[in-house]
């Protein structure tokens, strides 16, 4: 046992951020690696025991966490995402919950052995699916946009429903045990209490940041403050309401669609991300070994089953009759409920508030609550890649190649990343600059790539890599830099600068923006003149009779390299700073000089246009 607690804050940092790179690495569910991570540490190696060392700080250390990754959650919860999606989403939320409770209830009281008081209370509980399990598998899965909004917008949604209907169910025991009405007064004015400040806490930051009262170095910590400000006084009036409370904010601000809160967005989906990762450490390492042994049980076996093979599946059948969703998305949907954080802080109170009631039977709520928790984030971690792509309901193919710019050259561009199989997509804002793409057969989008709606119209799922190629610098650095966190810094490439006579910019590309593509002095300006002069897109295989090293000595001295798809079906933008380098299966795209058939038809028609030039001046 680690005894100092800073070395341990500092190992349950390093397990949480390390087992998110072992996921992103492996291509593995980062919330079943934290999960393995945070058993090694504590009940198996007993390297520390968060819960017992923290103390009295452990719980509202962990609630206030859930609250600001609750509240970043629901702040992507715009109503315009969910256009289309209305009916399916709100059946879902409502009866599809309200099933999924009384049918969690019915197996836990004749399946787990529970009396109905606490039956009910967990069964509440145990809708929820929530963001910190959700998210990171809907990053990891890559599904199509509809089953993915419905998943992300029913775990927002219904984290904090599953939280209060556990509190519901306990008032009720309370007011059938004791008879009294007013403690069941009180939990329903809590609730609209809860809401109340919520949209009032969103209401004001909105008008406070909108109006300019809150300087910009100051908005982050200010909307983290009166977060945990909202969560906490909510949470002291009546235990889990905070819940409601900062989701209710978050909707109010995401709705409010102020630029600021958009740029800070990123911001706190690090922050959030940071916070799932040490929390879902703390709270596995914090687990007991008497703890695991008990969910080796026959009859918590025997719920968790039931509760991913029937509960789950037919809530979402039965509230789901009668909607737009097609049979697939049903049946993904429905296979698809991770329970995760909520459930197991919340599962810990109950169980201690039941056993003080004299409900014997709650001793067995956290063992069952990890149960279901473990189970579920490694069934449908490693499945719902599978199950998508078997439903086609995946994203899956080839990294794809988002360019930003129509021109000649990514035209050209566009049309040979798509000879190769490779997913692409040419923006521009300009209707006329997309003629050429839309004349070839290029799938284009004419709008504002920067601008808020490009969100809710255009899926970016299918592409890792950006390319900025228009013929503005500053704007190419500005797309780079606005979608460095989608892309990340290593895909986000944008054209060489434009370094007229007297302009000192050699050192801006480093700081802002994406990398520089090709080679030195591959502008704007210089790749259109190559391909208006009749430079062409040339593809070339590597293989052992013809290596890369014969590739380059035989390449023409004008040739420009682009890139490389790789074996693999990866691209690889060629850079000033790279080295260059292929293997046996890999093609090369260069930008070549015309042919000497080509020269001589050029010519040809230079000459026949000045003779016309001639005619005319005769």
């Amino acid at each position: 046992m680690i005894d100092s607690l800073l070395l341990q804050l500092m190992l349950v940092g390093f397990l949480g951020v390390g087992s998110q790179w072992v996921a992103w690495r492996f291509r593995l569910p980062a919330i079943v690696v934290m999960s393995i991570a945070g058993l090694l540490a504590g009940p198996v190696l007993g390297l520390m025991n968060p819960e017992q060392d923290f103390g009295e700080l452990y719980k509202p250390i962990i609630s206030l966490a859930v609250a600001v990754i609750l509240f970043e959650g629901s702040l992507n919860l715009d109503m315009k995402e969910v256009k289309g999606l209305g009916r399916p989403v709100f059946r879902i939320v409502t009866f599809g919950a309200f099933l999924s409770w009384i049918l969690g209830s019915l197996a836990a009281h004749y399946v787990a052995g529970l009396s109905w008081a606490v039956a009910f209370t967990i069964g509440g509980l145990f809708i929820v699916t929530g963001p910190t399990v959700i998210l990171p598998l809907l990053r990891q899965a890559k599904l199509k946009p509809r089953p993915a909004k419905i998943l992300k917008w029913e775990g927002i949604i219904v984290d904090p429903i599953g939280a209060l209907l556990a509190v519901f169910a306990f008032e009720i025991i309370l007011f059938l045990t004791n008879n009294d009405p007013s403690a069941l007064l009180m939990f329903f004015a809590a609730s609209a209490f809860a809401v109340f400040l919520g949209w009032v806490c969103g209401k004001g930051v909105g008008w406070m940041f909108e109006t300019g009262y809150i300087p910009e170095f100051l908005k982050s910590p200010a909307v983290f403050a009166v977060v945990i400000a909202c969560f906490t006084i909510a949470d002291e009036i009546m235990h889990e309401t905070g819940l409601l409370s900062v989701t209710a904010m978050g909707m109010t601000l995401a709705n409010m669609h102020i630029s600021s809160i958009a740029d800070m967005r990123h911001f706190k989906e690090n922050i959030s991300l940071l916070l799932i990762s040490t929390i879902f450490v703390m709270l596995t390492a914090s687990l007991t070994v008497d703890t695991l042994v008990e969910i080796f049980n026959i009859q918590i076996i025997g719920f968790v089953a039931l509760m991913l093979f029937i509960v789950r599946p037919l809530s979402i059948f039965l509230s789901t009759i009668g909607t737009d969703l097609s049979k697939s998305e049903k049946l993904l949907v429905g296979w698809i409920a991770p329970r995760g954080i909520v459930a197991l802080t919340v599962a810990s109170y109950f169980a201690s508030v039941l056993l003080e009631e004299g409900f014997e039977d709650a001793s067995i709520l956290i063992s069952l609550t990890f149960a279901l928790v473990f189970t579920t984030v490694v069934a449908h971690g490693f499945s719902i890649g599978w199950l998508a792509k078997k439903l086609g309901l995946s994203m899956e193919g080839p990294p794809g190649v988002l360019i930003a710019g129509g021109s000649a050259f990514t035209t050209g561009l566009a049309k040979t990343l798509e000879d190769l199989k490779i997913p692409v997509l040419l923006t521009d804002s300009s209707w006329q600059r997309l003629s050429r793409a839309r004349s070839r057969g290029i799938e284009s989008y004419h709008g504002e790539i920067l601008s808020e709606q490009t969100e809710y119209y255009l899926d970016m799922t299918p592409y890792e890599y950006l390319v900025a190629a228009t013929e503005l610098d500053s704007y190419n650095a500005l797309v780079c830099t606005t979608f460095v966190p989608e892309f990340g810094r290593n895909n986000s490439f944008q054209l060489s600068l434009s370094n007229k006579e007297g302009d000192d910019l050699e050192d801006l590309v480093h700081t802002i923006g994406g990398r520089v593509l090709f080679e030195e002095g591959a502008s704007w300006e210089e790749l259109n003149a190559r391909v208006e002069n009749g430079y062409v897109f040339r593809k070339t295989t590597i293989t052992e009779q013809y290596t890369f090293k014969d590739y380059m000595k035989n390449m023409d001295q004008h040739a420009m390299l682009l890139f490389a798809k790789r074996a693999s079906g990866k691209v690889e933008f060629f850079t000033p700073d790279m080295e260059y380098k292929a293997e046996n299966g890999d093609v090369i795209v260069s930008l070549m000089p015309p042919s000497k058939e080509f020269e001589k038809i050029q010519e040809k028609l230079e000459g026949q246009r000045k003779e016309k030039e001639n005619q005319k001046k005769s």
